[in-house]
């Protein structure tokens, strides 16, 4: 047991002075407000709760500026970028996802996640088996410290029509069969600090029988089920010609989809689909940064929310690793397609404090981490910010979360704990210069 004291918290009901909080074995086991400094073991300034980066390709960590250079003939585009994706994915073995991943994880830590939904399906190794990929997340994980929720995804066609799929595919297909038994063997498996949750790839790469088999997994368990979905214009027409209903409208009346289902993007909804998905209970995931580095669209956040929908947000392809960035650009997003401020703000007058609770709260519904916040009985994962910096100065309660959301200057991280203990000092990893060596001789062997 270790108590550590705050001179200001984000609690569930607001801010807070003196909050002393009692940690053991990674969670928060009490807390009090209004109290003394004496009796705590460590004293720091701000806390406020550690986000969970709900939709994670740690790999794509080194497709990062590997991309930006057109197209020698025809429109750049979200396909040719797919492409470029797909070299790097049948280059990375266990090792190489080693390294990546530990320095995308210490890269999450120091901005602010404390947890990550990685959507897997690199299952396929040609010189392993197919749990070596979940074993090297598992250890970068370990090494940086941060909370993994593996979310091993299916993948077993090439498109809504059936076709097999193609050479640079191969890697990702399991059958059904042996999907669910990676699935059982990963989930009896998982090491303190990860758990695991379920997934689809896309409508387009499963099948409808299974779609409903994985559905019914995740409900078995009781964990998460991600899917990407309606990311692009073209899948959407695809689903139309397919089935005859766009994605959204046939995921709803197929499945029975509730809280326990994280879509990821949704970008492409028509006002029905709207409506039901926001009255469904489910998790959108949207990442803003990816969604624009790959021309994806804009997500329709406000209609959404007005219909009580819940969001997460998620570093997706790692074109950056930072939560507030995220945040920043949903809504300005939001903000040029309208015309108008302050979008987000629906239940709150602060746009900022609005984006970070929802951003908290469906998170942690994504990753299964609840409770969420800085609350009894929630995981101790909390990040301390700098109250002497310009990015927080003069700054009130009431729009703290604003500076933090929107100042876009250099982070006021001082120090991360994640699973009870501090993985950041000092805005720094502690394996900061371990993770880069490693991430850089990954580079070096594909010379």
């Amino acid at each position: 047991m270790k108590t550590l004291f705050a001179r200001k918290a984000l609690l569930q009901n607001g801010w807070s002075n003196n909050v002393e909080l009692r940690i053991a074995d990674g969670r928060i086991e009490s807390l009090a407000a209004g109290v003394s400094a004496d009796a705590a073991d460590e004293q720091v300034d701000t806390l406020i709760p550690g986000l969970c980066n709900a939709h994670s390709h740690a790999f794509q960590r080194a497709l990062v500026g590997r991309t930006e250079q057109r197209a020698p003939a025809g429109e750049d585009n979200f396909w040719t970028w797919r492409t470029q994706m797909y070299a790097l994915a049948n280059r990375v073995s266990p090792e190489h996802l080693t390294a990546i991943a530990t320095q995308a994880y210490c890269e999450m830590l120091q901005a602010g996640y404390t947890a990550v939904a990685e959507f897997h399906y690199l299952h396929a190794d040609p010189a392993a088996n197919d749990d070596a990929m979940f074993a090297a997340l598992q250890s970068a994980a370990a090494t940086s410290g941060i909370r993994l929720v593996y979310v091993p995804v299916l993948y077993e066609r090439a498109g809504f029509d059936g076709a097999a799929v193609e050479s640079h595919q191969r890697r990702f297909v399991m059958t059904l069969a042996d999907f669910l038994a990676h699935f059982e063997r990963c989930h009896s498996n998982a090491v303190r600090g990860t758990t695991v949750a379920i997934g689809a790839h896309s409508l387009r790469a499963v099948s409808e029988a299974s779609l409903l088999a994985i559905a019914a997994a995740a409900k078995e368990s009781n964990v998460p089920l991600h899917l990407h979905i309606a990311e692009q214009q073209a899948e959407v027409q695809q689903c139309l010609a397919a089935t005859g209903r766009r994605p959204v409208e046939y995921l709803l009346q197929t499945c029975e989809v509730d809280e326990r289902w994280c879509l990821v993007h949704a970008t492409h909804l028509d006002d029905s689909e709207v409506t039901a998905l926001g009255s469904s209970g489910a998790v959108v995931c949207i990442c803003p940064t990816t969604e624009a580095n790959l021309g994806d669209g804009l997500f329709p956040l406000r209609r959404f929310l007005e219909q009580g929908g819940r969001i997460a947000i998620g570093s997706d392809s790692q074109v950056s690793i930072d939560p507030f960035e995220e945040l920043r650009w949903l809504e300005y997003g939001q903000r040029l397609q309208s015309r108008s401020r302050c979008v987000a703000a629906t239940d709150q007058l602060h746009v900022g404090s609005e984006l970070f609770v929802r951003a908290l709260t469906g998170g942690a519904q994504a990753g299964a981490l609840n409770p969420a916040g800085i609350t009894a009985g929630a995981n101790a994962d909390l990040v301390e910010l700098r109250s002497d910096t310009a990015v927080l100065a003069g700054l009130g309660d009431d729009s703290l979360l604003d500076g933090l959301v929107f100042s876009g200057h250099r982070s006021p991280i001082r120090r991360v704990m994640a699973q009870g203990e501090w993985q950041v000092e000092n805005s720094q990893h502690v394996h900061a210069q371990e993770a880069l060596a490693g991430y850089q001789a990954a580079f070096e062997a594909w010379q």
